[in-house]
């Protein structure tokens, strides 16, 4: 029987508002477009049908995301609305009729309108007085935004685009409102992710949500290493505008120094729309950033109703699904050694691409979905650019069908694969594992780890492809030729040698005899230019000053799970030797000071690892001699609580925060008043106002460095 209108509006507006809290608040869809549309339709249909049901507060009559508690709020002048959503020719011809009625104009008579891509992004609004940014917000609920004006000052200074200028070009007006969206291009999105996959973290679901997940961070610096873009789209000021049409308005967006769409056209009649709507179908998937459809726009002539603008309409294009089967599921190592299950499908065209294979992400999504090799899966491209899977086609099954099994061995080293409590991914524990040794190589040289300068990412990727570094050990095996040929990103001639060549010219020596592979005499080479010199001496002069680290730094280095850096420093305390650690057991482990049971498995889990046991004893033989971390008693911070506030200039926070442990303080994140003192660096902020408020002793970084000597 079919539920009472009334129960499903209800029902219809509870499932919208929750996709809407997770969509605009969290930044987590848990909807597909086309199914928030569909509930949105149907909501619609049912208040038309039934007008005693609309109610003012329903999803339908209001701009959907209440601002987060986290911002302060910024009042629009004028409401920021949402645009109606059609699939349909009719929706369009209905567009034009009502701007014929309300602009009196004859039948036929051609109106002039703007389509525009439509931006999947993040809409804000910026205030300009005399040219300058004074504010920048969120639509939030269309009233109410957040005040995002630090974050918004950074955007585009990756050099994304030209982002939002912080003063305007040309002769603005006193007051100047621009309305635009924030995104990412869908070559930063791809690289963001990436990046995210190999620290085993959970990649973005689609532009949209990396975009205002990176703006609505509470640290602008967060935000100001994100390749943000934006593009104007709207200007208003209080008064008469002085711009006649919409087209106008965006040219002098572009003169203030935006950018604007450059896919934007002019269309004469309902009927040119409909031609520029098809085109823009047509090489949507050209364009650099995500659009799942057009804006139809005659903004300067019409007003508004209620939550919908009578002057524009959003036409959004079918969302691109296809089946495909499902041939395998392997399992990709990441650079973190987590272990994420991809399935590899039929090739599929999608959103204008090849696609081959898609994340399944871990395995309880894997489970969840129940994907299974044979299958026949619905497959779309997430925000047209990362490959999922939708659902699987529960229908078409044969029985044939098997179920991935997580390896219980490292596919690529042949370590114990483990899944850690409360944890959802499959984690190699091997240190040696190449699938993400040059991401551990770069943390084992990094400052707070051996601090081995001149070691970054290019370098570390550089020695595992090689083959030249296949664990920590071996950076103490590779030869200063090799070194400089590393630096240069030259092969090295031992490696290539022999490839192509076997026999007796092989054994000779083929370029000794000036001869190619099939006894052709060759062309004298041109003389390479000298490989570095300088840089090959200084990290082999680094690598051996790092051998005198301490034990704290070295056991951080060795990226062991759940040992971070004042981890590292409990268990060199509490053990001081290297070889006392690794035979410690669980029991032992626990015994440390802030080392629980979970992580006392999982250190253990790793000691016991013959390839982890046997990498450390080789560092050991190169030399290494990590100094143990003698506990100091008494002195200025013995059972004192501080806090660290601003930047320090001659230790990083987290050795600042060891050497007052060490010395038995306690380091806390906030200022209170049970402080007993706070150490204050450059652009100290909130934390140092409130402890004078509260008359906490503050001490600067001189004083600091001299209590640590003390």
């Amino acid at each position: 029987m079919a539920a009472e209108p009334s129960a499903r509006v209800e029902e219809l507006r509870l499932r919208i508002r929750q996709a809407d809290h997770a969509y605009y608040v969290l930044d987590n869809p848990v909807l597909s477009d086309a199914e928030y549309d569909r509930l949105v339709k149907e909501l619609q249909a049912l208040e038309e049908a039934h007008p005693a049901l609309r109610t003012p507060d329903s999803p339908t009559q209001r701009v959907s995301g209440a601002p987060s508690e986290r911002f302060a709020k910024v009042v629009h002048r004028e409401p920021m609305l949402s645009l109606s959503n059609t699939t349909t020719d009719a929706d369009l011809d209905e567009l034009d009729a009502r701007v014929h009625r309300m602009l009196g104009l004859a039948e036929g008579l051609e109106v002039g309108y703007v389509v525009e891509p439509k931006l999947d992004g993040l809409a804000v609004e910026l205030v300009y007085e005399d040219g300058r940014l004074v504010q920048g917000s969120t639509r939030g609920d269309g009233v109410n935004g957040e005040d995002v004006t630090a974050n918004l000052r950074t955007v585009g200074g990756t050099g994304a685009n030209a982002g939002v200028p912080d003063r305007l070009r040309g002769a603005p007006p006193p007051r100047l409102e621009v309305r635009g969206e924030v995104l990412l291009m869908k070559a930063h999105f791809e690289v963001m992710n990436r990046q995210l996959l190999r620290a085993g973290e959970e990649p973005f679901a689609n532009p949209r949500n990396a975009a205002a997940g990176s703006l609505r961070q509470l640290d602008w610096r967060m935000t100001a290493r994100r390749p943000l873009s934006f593009f104007a789209y709207e200007a208003s000021l209080p008064g008469t505008p002085p711009w006649r049409t919409h087209w106008e308005k965006l040219e002098a967006l572009r003169a203030f120094g935006f950018d604007v769409a450059e896919d934007a056209r002019r269309a004469a009649g309902i009927a040119a729309v409909k031609q520029e709507r098809d085109r823009m179908e047509r090489r949507r998937f050209e364009l650099p950033f995500v659009t799942d459809g057009i804006v139809v726009d005659q903004r300067m002539r019409l007003g508004a109703a209620s939550k919908f603008p009578r002057w524009a309409i959003a036409y959004k294009y079918p969302p691109q699904e296809e089946a495909t089967r499902v041939v395998d599921i392997v399992a990709s190592v990441g650079r973190t050694g987590v272990l994420t299950p991809v399935a590899i499908v039929e090739p599929v065209q999608l959103s204008g691409a090849t696609v081959t294979n898609a994340t399944l992400h871990n395995e309880d999504e894997l489970r969840r979905k129940d994907v299974r090799v044979g299958d026949w899966v619905l497959m779309r491209r997430a925000g047209e650019v990362i490959p999922e899977v939708v659902k699987v086609l529960v229908e078409r099954r044969t029985g044939q069908e098997r179920e991935f099994r997580f390896p219980e061995a490292c596919p690529v080293c042949g370590a114990r694969v483990v899944r850690e409590e409360g944890e959802k991914q499959w984690r190699c524990t091997g240190a040696a594992c190449p699938a993400q040794l040059a991401g551990k190589l770069q943390h084992f040289a990094s400052r707070r780890a051996l601090d081995v300068e001149g070691l970054g990412e290019k370098l570390s990727t550089w020695l595992v492809e090689t083959g030249l570094v296949h664990d920590f050990a071996d950076l103490y095996e590779v030869k200063f030729e090799d070194w400089q040929r590393a630096f240069a990103r030259r092969p090295s001639t031992s490696l290539t040698l022999s490839v192509g060549v076997s026999g007796a010219a092989a054994s000779a020596g083929v370029e000794g005899l000036g001869m190619n592979g099939s006894g052709e005499t060759e062309q004298p080479k041109k003389k390479e230019p000298e490989l570095p010199t300088t840089s090959a001496k200084n990290i082999m002069a680094a690598l051996e000053a790092a051998k005198r680290t301490s034990l704290r730094r070295l056991l951080h280095g060795l990226s062991i799970p759940q040992v971070g850096e004042a981890t590292a420093a409990a268990l060199a305390r509490h053990f001081g030797d290297v070889r006392r650690f690794l035979d410690a057991d669980e029991a032992a482990l626990e015994g440390v000071k802030d080392v629980g049971a979970e992580s006392a498995r999982q250190i253990r889990a790793w000691t016991a690892e013959p390839q982890n046991r046997k990498v450390v004893e080789r560092l050991l033989e190169h030399g290494m001699e990590p100094a143990p971390e003698a506990a100091v008693t008494g002195g200025a911070f013995a059972g004192k609580s501080v806090v660290l506030t601003g930047g320090l200039s001659k230790l990083s926070r987290d050795d600042a925060k060891a050497e007052i442990e060490r010395r038995g303080g306690k380091v806390t994140g906030s200022v209170s008043k049970k402080t007993d003192l706070v150490v204050a660096g450059e652009d100290a902020g909130s934390k140092l106002e409130k402890a004078r408020s509260l008359g906490v002793k503050v001490i600067n970084e001189q004083e600091f460095l001299a209590l640590l000597e003390g």
